[in-house]
């Protein structure tokens, strides 16, 4: 029979809320496909859902509160950052940490694609051994 043989997707851990999970649904049979997500990897792989939950929920924060309040100091009216913001940034940091691992990005996933570095010198051999 020819066709694609089904794989094993795992099931997102139950600690993960709503939205993560959404995420894990999402992305983990894609991952699968690839051979990146083994049993060794699934927490990491919730470590990166986590985060990319975190940061639907603080944009969604911020796009409702905006980015800053105004507060009276003695120096005068200033704005401050809403708390929103550093969690965004926080899970951004995460996400672009986590996506590494699983070639979630065009850059890693051409790098995890590639099938490593390779040997330098058996480049420069072969290019001196007039094989290259």
């Amino acid at each position: 029979m020819k066709g694609e043989i089904q794989k094993y997707v795992p099931e997102a851990p139950e600690f993960l809320e709503d939205e993560a999970r959404k995420v894990w649904d999402e992305l983990a049979p894609e991952l699968v496909k690839k051979d990146r997500l083994e049993p060794l990897y699934e927490y990491q792989f919730a470590s990166y859902c986590a985060c990319v939950a975190n940061f639907i929920a603080a944009s969604a924060c911020l796009a409702v509160e905006g980015l800053y309040y105004e507060t009276k100091t003695r120096n005068g009216i200033q704005q401050k950052k809403r708390a929103a913001w550093g969690i965004q940034q926080e899970a951004m940091a995460g996400m672009r940490r986590d996506s590494a691992l699983f070639g979630l990005s065009p850059v890693d996933e051409a790098r995890l694609g590639s099938g490593g570095q390779g040997d330098l010198f058996d480049q420069v051999m072969a290019q001196l051994n007039g094989t290259d």
